[in-house]
Order: C-alpha cells, then structure tokens, then sequence
C-alpha cells in the first residue's frame, strides 16, 4: 500500500512539473491552435513517456542491450533537463515581474505609443462599460480601454517569451556543461594521508583511488579506457577500485568492462563491491573482475608494503546475505600495523572507527552529482567528499568517476585520486 501511495506522488509530481513546464514554455509563448503549440504540446507528452520506457524498461532484462542504449540517451538526458528546466522557470517568475513593470514604465513614458512588440491602437476607444453595445463608440462620461491596457496581451507574451526562452537556454547550458564534465573523463586529484602507524620505509606510498565508475549502456567501454588511462597516468603503488563499476550484468556489460585489464601498479589492483553491483549478479562481476587481473576483497584482508589492505562489501548485500563483515575482514590482525579498509559507503565510517582502522576510502556520493542534489547527498552521508577524521580514522570520499542516471556532473566534477600515504616517523 506504501509503494503504491509512493507511486501516485511520484506521477503526481512528475504530471504536475510537465504541466508546469507546457504552460510557461508552451502555452504562454504560443498562439492557441497555432503548429508551434501542437509541436510543443506533443514534444511534452512524448518525452516522459520515453523516459519511463527508457529508464524504467531499461533496468530489467525486457529490452535488447541496443535499444537500451538507444532510448538511454533522451530519457536520462530529459531527467537532467527537467530538473534544471524547473530551476530556472521557477527563478524566471521572480523576473518575470519586474521584466513587465519595466515595459510598463517605458510604454507610460513613451506616452502609449505603440512599439514594435505592440498591436496599433484602434482609431476608435471601444466601450468597455457593462450595457455598452461592441464596437459602440464611447461618448461623454463612460470609460475606456487606454492604449497601455490594450497592449498588455502583446507585452505578456514578449515577457513569456523571454523568459521562458532564457529558462531553456540556461537549463540547455547547464546540462550540456554537465554532460561534456563526464564525457571527458576524471581529473586526477591528489591528497596526503598521515597515518601514525606507517613505517618509514612506507613513507610516500601512492595509492589510485576511483569509485562509481558506473558502466552501463550510456557509458560503455570508451569511458571505461579514459578511467584506465588516466589511473595509469599517475603511475600509482595501488589500485583500489571502491565499487560501483557497472550498472547492468556481465553479459551486457563484460566487454566494457575489459580495459581494467590494462590497469599497471607495483602491487596490482583491488576491488570492493557498491550497491550497484548488487542491482545484477554481484557474484558474477566479482569474478569477471577477477578475470581481468583486479582482485576482489570480499571481507577479506591482504598484506601490503608495511599496511593492511582490508576491503569489506557492501551494504546492499546483507539482502543477500553477503554483507560487510568487519570481523572477518579485520579481525585477528597485528593492531601495531597501519590499516586501510576499502567500503563502498561513507556510513560504515562508524564500525571502521570501533574496528581500529586507519584510514577508509570510500565513493558512492558522487560528490552530489549534480547541484542542487548536493545538498541531499550531504544530509546523507558523513562526509559528501575530501578527507576527514573521525576519532583515530581518516575517511577519504571520492567524488567518483563516473556517473548514475543521466551522465551530466554539475558542481561535482569526477576525478580519480592519489592518496599518498605520510609516516610520522619520516
């Protein structure tokens, strides 16, 4: 009954922001009857019915992989422009006043004479008094429609026009800007960790780490050579790859996957599952990676250059009975040695702390993805991105290198990161 309930707000919403939308870019800046309403109106109706074909056929098993990726594009690309469509129509109905008030004060100076974006006045005023028969000329005494007022229908729509024009080429800017931020890969980010435990002969151990790659039919096999070529780029000691590497199964998506295979580190590559692995088989990605040369840490530990590598999976498992186990991953080990536990999610940042570790890195946040969405991923998690301490842990959150859902980054640029391990002793 809940889900259901959930439904029906959510179409509520979504019905009522088209709506919203028809009405300042369509039905305010277009003559009723005209093609240029009928095209609008139809484009309108059309594109939430492709998005809800596109995003949510598309996460099941009941469409080719190829038109997944074809209708892919407009549906995730329609939820971006929707979004900030909404931001900037609702900031155009503060300007849209004072944009009238402005033509109303010129119209008034310019003594009501007409403008290019006003009808003529009539050659005779027309009596607007109740009784008064149409086209009756006005006589002594009755009232009648200045010329200022009867130019307000053409001023209304010039206002409608720019404003609604303006909302469209923002919102258009805005996701086109998003789009090329994912489109060109991460930047490498660089942070220095120290951790007390470190012995010197570790002091400067550069560790690559990416997260949320997010591979999927929007984002196939060339975004995931830019993720490989720029990790290599920083000639890393490790690898850790912090889950959310797909966003669909191994046989849709296996071969995208394949450049992780090119991954080059002294002491190889590491992975940890995200919730997403678990939208599919978890299971099978876990040892396609394998397959690739990058090794799964499934609640499990290995020992790395004067530090344990820990890695436990993900949140999302414990419906399946393989979540994290911190017990198993970092139980029994030296306490004197430096730890570093790789964990999908910033919220277990809590049981790393009770479990002693010494640094987390994590992902999943995106940094927020895209503004205003910041805000919400922030009220969500401990830490939305950078380093911070917890008691004796640091936590490290990647923004990450991909994207989920429409592949557009605003105010969260995807990066890959270099933590660079500091002694104390050094």
């Amino acid at each position: 009954m809940v889900v259901v309930l959930m439904a029906l707000v959510a179409v509520t919403l979504v019905a009522g922001a088209h709506y919203y939308i028809w009405r300042r870019l369509v039905r305010d800046t277009t003559a009723a009857g005209g093609t240029a309403r009928k095209v609008g109106t139809a484009v309108l109706v059309l594109l939430p019915v492709l998005t809800v074909a596109g995003v949510g056929l598309g996460r099941g098993e009941a469409l080719p992989f190829s038109l997944k990726q074809i209708l892919g594009w407009p549906a995730y690309m329609w939820l971006a422009m929707l979004m900030y469509l909404l931001l900037a129509l609702l900031v155009g109905e503060a300007v849209r006043p004072l944009l009238s008030r402005v033509l109303d004060r010129r119209a008034a100076a310019a003594g009501g004479t007409a403008t290019a974006t006003e009808p003529a006045p009539a050659e005779e005023p027309v009596t607007v008094g109740a009784g008064a028969g149409a086209g009756t000329p006005a006589g002594p005494g009755t009232d009648t429609a200045p010329a200022a007022q009867a130019a307000d229908p053409s001023r209304r729509l010039f206002v409608s026009r720019v404003v609604g024009g303006a909302a469209a080429a923002a919102a258009l800017a805005t996701v086109g800007y998003g789009t090329a931020n994912v489109l060109r890969g991460p930047t490498v980010k660089r942070v220095t960790v120290p951790l007390a435990k470190l012995p010197r002969a570790a002091h400067g151990y550069r560790i690559a780490v990416v997260s949320d790659i997010h591979l999927s039919p929007l984002l196939g096999r060339a975004h995931a050579q830019r993720v490989v070529d720029t990790i290599n780029s920083t000639n890393p000691d490790l690898i850790t790859i912090v889950g959310d590497l797909v966003d669909g199964t191994v046989a849709d998506l296996g071969s995208a996957a394949e450049p992780l295979a090119q991954l080059t580190a002294r002491h190889g590559s590491y992975f940890v599952t995200g919730n997403h692995e678990y939208f599919g088989d978890a299971g099978e990605w876990v040892d396609h990676v394998r397959e690739l040369g990058v090794h799964p840490l499934e609640n499990a530990r290995v020992e790395i250059a004067g530090f344990d590598l820990a890695g436990v999976n993900d949140i999302a498992g414990e419906e399946e009975g393989e979540g994290p186990d911190f017990k198993k991953a970092l139980g029994g080990r030296d306490p004197a040695r430096a730890s570093v536990l790789l964990a999908h999610q910033p919220v277990v940042i809590h049981d790393a702390v009770k479990h002693g570790v010494d640094l987390q890195l994590s992902g999943h946040t995106h940094g927020g993805q895209m503004w205003p969405a910041t805000y919400i991923a922030q009220a969500a998690n401990p830490t939305l991105a950078g380093l911070e301490q917890y008691g004796d842990t640091s936590l490290y959150v990647t923004r990450g290198a991909g994207a989920w859902g429409p592949p557009v980054r605003v105010g969260a640029p995807s990066d890959v990161t270099v933590v660079q391990l500091a002694s104390r002793q050094a």
